[in-house]
C-alpha cells in the first residue's frame, strides 16, 4: 500500500509540472538591429496593466540574451518611466517609437527600499509606446544604440 501511495504521489507531482504557470508571459523571438549588425534576442511580452507593473520584481537572474519587453496601446509621454521597486538585478531599458526605433536608454540600478515610493523613477525623455529591458550593459556590449530598431520579426536577424 505504502509503494502505491509513493507511486501516487510522483505520478500527481508530475502532472503538477505540466500544467502551465498561470504568471508566465508570452515568448517571442525578435532582433535588434543597427547599421552594422542584426542581434537575435528572446523576450517575454508584457501587454496588460497587471503584466507591466509586476515586470521583472524578484527575478534573481535575466538570460544573456533574452529581456522584457513592455507594450502599451498608446503613446506615453516622456515623463513617464520606469522604477526598479522589487527588481534584483541591474538593467538597462530602451525606450521605442511606433516603429520600435529606439529614443533613450537609460541605466537602472535595483532599489534596496521597501517602500516603492523611495524608489527613483527613470524617465524616458521622449515619448515612446514600448520598452525593452535588458541585463545591464547589454545594449553597449552589442552596439545598439539610440537611433537602433527593434523588429518583433525573427527573421531580420537572418
Amino acid at each position: 500500500m505504502k509503494a502505491l501511495l509513493v507511486c501516487l504521489a510522483l505520478l500527481f507531482s508530475g502532472c503538477l509540472a505540466a500544467v502551465p504557470d498561470n504568471d508566465a508571459l508570452p515568448v517571442e523571438q525578435a532582433c535588434l538591429m543597427s547599421a552594422g549588425q542584426a542581434v537575435p534576442i528572446t523576450v517575454e511580452v508584457a501587454r496588460t496593466s497587471a503584466e507591466r507593473s509586476r515586470g521583472l520584481m524578484g527575478r534573481e537572474r535575466l538570460a544573456p540574451n533574452a529581456g522584457m519587453l513592455f507594450v502599451y496601446n498608446y503613446q506615453r509621454r516622456a515623463d513617464h518611466g520606469f522604477w526598479m521597486y522589487r527588481t534584483l538585478i541591474p538593467l538597462d531599458i530602451a525606450y521605442l517609437d511606433r516603429d520600435g526605433v529606439i529614443g533613450a536608454i537609460r541605466h537602472m540600478v535595483p532599489c534596496p527600499s521597501g517602500q516603492g515610493r523611495d524608489c527613483p523613477t527613470y524617465e524616458a525623455g521622449v515619448p515612446f509606446y514600448r520598452a525593452l529591458e535588458m541585463n545591464q550593459g547589454y545594449f553597449e556590449s552589442q552596439g545598439i544604440g539610440v537611433g537602433d530598431r527593434l523588429s518583433l520579426n525573427a527573421s531580420d536577424c537572418r
